[in-house]
């Protein structure tokens, strides 16, 4: 799956641009409706850059949903119970004294895992659930955190994982974008946890504001109001046929072939993107399932998206940093309890759809948070040791991988690192992470740069 990267000339650029210009982004992506009829001609043949590619081996996953805990969830008051800290409460540990959780740990479902109380709903989902308890990265600042957690390295303008797993399988629904990004707002860094980067800029993740699900706005200019679909039609097939031979002419250029396929996409969307998004269209009984709230109906897009197709989609719990319990842990009480019943309704509906066999549901943030106390209640970042979970998707359920030391301290048995993480993601997706390079600047770049370790104990 190795490609090369072309330039692309100003002049070329500008070319490219004029064919299209004062009909708007989407006016222009009708313009190369008409590019599947170019695939009888062996010099754009099969060139499609979002078109479905073969794995390098069968897959146990096809797609992806990141519920993104923005902020750094503790490890220590979800899913990874630490006794000794009642025992240790008060004393002095390594940047404050230590801080029992004041949250209730019980053991749920044929497996009899821990599960802090903060999430009823998910604990009794948790014979689906693979709880890593020994996670660590590089930094324990938000910035650097999220770049590693989404594009596995801490420095900005690297492609997210998203891009990667685009750019590696393609998509399977052609008229919706293969990685959608659902975040009301924005987190820290913005776009650029979801960014292409050097990678041509159809993979890029298309951002959702999920603030107010309205399915006429959620993506704006998604029709042509100026111009009827036949008068539309008419006047871009004359646009086409100038950026067909614009195309002749540059038969390896891979950025203009993912601008034309941009812009056919987006031509598709506008005949497919708002049904997609209409959560009005599900049953009261799966709405209440769900429950209220923009994470809710995040949940339930998300489960709308993978069922057409979409490769992923990552919904972010909120904007800026809303686990971030610097002042007060008793703050993740309120956030937990506005993503328990959504994640749990998630999983159920994947799952009796038949969906979650093949669907990865990751749940985590870029860190997670000391067992020590930062003032009274609170507690600071934590890089050393932190836990995620992954269910579905050939992810062996009703298990813990990993421990942290007693304390909660450090990641101590079964370390994984992102690297590690990503790489058993890009495994189960059929991809071989050491293969997924692309060449750029001189040199081969990999999600994984020159690291990671598939975690084969925790995969069917």
């Amino acid at each position: 799956m190795k490609h090369d990267t072309d330039k692309i000339s100003i002049s070329r650029r500008r070319m490219l641009t004029h064919s299209g210009a004062g009909f708007g982004w989407l006016g222009l992506a009708a313009t190369l409706a008409q590019e599947q009829r170019l695939a009888a001609a062996p010099h754009v043949a099969n060139r499609n850059p979002l078109a479905p590619k073969r794995p390098h081996f069968k897959p146990r996953a096809k797609r992806v949903i990141f519920l993104f805990m923005n902020g750094g969830p503790s490890h220590v008051d979800t899913f990874d119970p630490k006794p000794e800290l009642v025992n240790q409460a008060g004393k002095k540990g390594p940047g404050g004294k230590w801080m029992p959780s004041p949250f209730k740990f019980s053991r749920h479902g044929q497996s009899g895992l821990a599960v802090s109380d903060i999430y009823p709903h998910v604990a009794r989902c948790i014979d689906d659930i693979c709880v890593v308890r020994s996670m660590y990265t590089s930094t324990p600042n938000h910035e650097p955190g999220l770049f590693m957690m989404n594009s596995g390295i801490q420095q900005p303008l690297r492609p997210s994982i998203g891009s990667w797993l685009n750019y590696g399988l393609g998509t399977e629904n052609q008229n919706l974008p293969g990685f959608v990004v659902l975040c009301p707002g924005k987190p820290v860094v913005g776009p650029a946890l979801w960014s292409n980067s050097f990678l041509p800029g159809i993979y890029q993740g298309t951002h959702i504001n999920n603030a107010k699900l309205d399915p006429q706005k959620v993506i704006g200019h998604l029709r042509n109001e100026n111009l009827s679909q036949r008068s539309q039609r008419r006047l871009l097939d004359l646009t086409q046929r100038l950026n067909r031979e614009h195309l002749r002419q540059r038969e390896h250029d891979t950025q203009l072939d993912a601008r034309i396929s941009s812009l056919e996409m987006a031509y598709r969307m506008q005949f497919e993107a708002q049904e997609a998004f209409d959560i009005g269209r599900e049953s009261q009984a799966t709405l209440d399932a769900y429950g209220k709230g923009q994470f809710a109906d995040g949940c339930l897009i998300a489960r709308r998206l993978v069922e057409r197709g979409v490769r992923m989609v990552q919904l972010f719990y909120g904007s800026g940093q809303p686990w971030d319990a610097h002042g007060n842990i008793m703050d993740h009480k309120r956030d937990a309890g506005k993503s328990d019943q959504p994640i749990a309704a998630l999983l159920q509906d994947l799952k009796t759809r038949g969906l979650l066999d093949e669907t990865i549901v990751i749940w985590g943030g870029e860190f997670g948070r000391t067992p020590t106390a930062q003032g009274a209640r609170g507690r600071n970042h934590h890089a050393t040791g932190f836990s995620i979970w992954l269910a579905g998707g050939g992810f062996r359920g009703g298990m813990t991988y990993g421990a942290t030391d007693e304390l909660g301290m450090h990641a101590v048995e079964s370390r994984m690192s992102v690297h590690d993480l990503h790489a058993t993601l890009l495994h189960q997706m059929g991809i071989d992470h050491e293969r997924l390079t692309f060449r750029y600047s001189g040199r081969d770049f990999r999600l994984t740069d020159v690291h990671g370790n598939v975690a084969h104990q925790i995969v069917t």
